[in-house]
């Protein structure tokens, strides 16, 4: 079949695509922890994660024998931490299903797959023709064909998913798919795309009308709400208290610090009437503020964070558990957590 976009494309990234270590290869198992990885991740910080992750975990076995804390410890850093509970889940299926799920039909069946990873895995390591669509495609689709339906309704996701699979070279999923994604990712980018050397140029409608800035569209928002914590760490003879975070808020199953969240930004004195800065100071504890409206910025909640050291000369009564200091590294905490440490020092 004629394909000039796709014939196009291919060339394009047989010249100019990345090396990457889970591209030409068909192992299942690598191209789903890559795929995983490289969610709302960018290739240059994901890639050392894969690596790591690959080395600590080198078959799908590994990774389901392992207990939850140490899966979620390698994931540190990386965030949506959702991702790294689903890939553990699944990889128990698997184990369970006697093997990797080898079409896409079964694929999606597993923990964390949707339909854009499910084509990947499908079409890589199996060549199934299936296209996929991630934000590098309805980018690059939306800008070729000048499509202005916003691609975050359910009419959108439909036309850019059904014009993806025409558009496929079936003879190469596996090419083709990573053409297009690369091609979204070098040369039309989200900003100051490189429309003057590009080789679809001739055929772009969006350049041709002059809407490559306005594509894709999208029709909501996401609201941003602010949260006020302020995070203790509490210091015991060289051991610091940590606790686990519960199932019903952002970092589930990771470990922080005691954490008091506020309606606004306490001021000092308000912070010193908080029933538990009540207690230790009762108990004779040394209090030093380090970090005084700290920003962390998350997909729906941008937080606002004050962190404390108290020191303190008896063991307080307060839940959590208690480690010695040097064990801190054995522990998943939130990149917030690490991030107030490192300032901290």
């Amino acid at each position: 079949m004629n394909n000039p976009f796709a014939n196009t494309l291919i060339a394009w990234y047989q010249r100019n695509g990345r090396s990457l270590p889970w591209r030409n290869i068909s192992d299942p198992y690598r191209i789903w922890i890559s795929e995983i990885i490289m969610q709302q991740t960018q290739v240059k910080q994901g890639y050392d994660y894969y690596c790591r992750f690959i080395e600590h975990f080198p078959s799908v076995e590994c990774l389901a024998n392992a207990p939850e804390d140490e899966v979620l410890r390698l994931w540190q850093g990386l965030g949506y931490y959702s991702r790294a509970r689903n890939l553990h889940a699944a990889a128990r299926q698997i184990v369970e299903w006697g093997g990797f799920p080898q079409t896409y039909a079964d694929i999606i069946r597993l923990k964390g797959v949707g339909e854009y990873t499910a084509a990947a895995i499908a079409s890589f390591a199996f060549r199934e023709p299936r296209a996929v669509v991630d934000g590098n495609v309805y980018r690059v689709l939306a800008r070729h064909n000048n499509i202005d339906t916003p691609i975050d309704t359910t009419q959108g996701k439909r036309l850019f998913s059904t014009l993806a699979q025409q558009l496929l070279d079936t003879s190469h999923p596996d090419t083709y798919n990573q053409a297009i994604m690369d091609f979204g990712a070098l040369v039309c980018t989200p900003h100051n795309p490189q429309c003057i050397t590009c080789p679809l140029q001739d055929s772009c409608e969006g350049l041709t009308q002059a809407t490559v800035s306005d594509l894709p569209v999208k029709s909501h928002r996401t609201k941003v709400r602010d949260r006020y914590l302020i995070y203790i760490n509490i210091r015991y003879r060289s051991h610091i208290l940590i606790h686990k975070r519960g199932t019903d808020d952002i970092w589930r199953g990771l470990y922080e610090f005691p954490l008091i969240e506020a309606q606004h930004m306490l001021s000092e004195a308000e912070m010193m009437k908080q029933p538990l800065i009540c207690q230790l100071i009762a108990q004779g504890a040394h209090i030093r503020r380090h970090i005084r409206d700290h920003r962390h910025q998350l997909s729906h909640q941008r937080l606002h964070v004050d962190y404390y050291t108290i020191d303190v000369d008896h063991r307080p009564d307060i839940p959590g558990q208690w480690i010695p200091e040097h064990e801190l590294d054995n522990y998943p905490f939130p990149r917030l957590i690490l991030s107030l440490l490192e300032h901290a020092r």
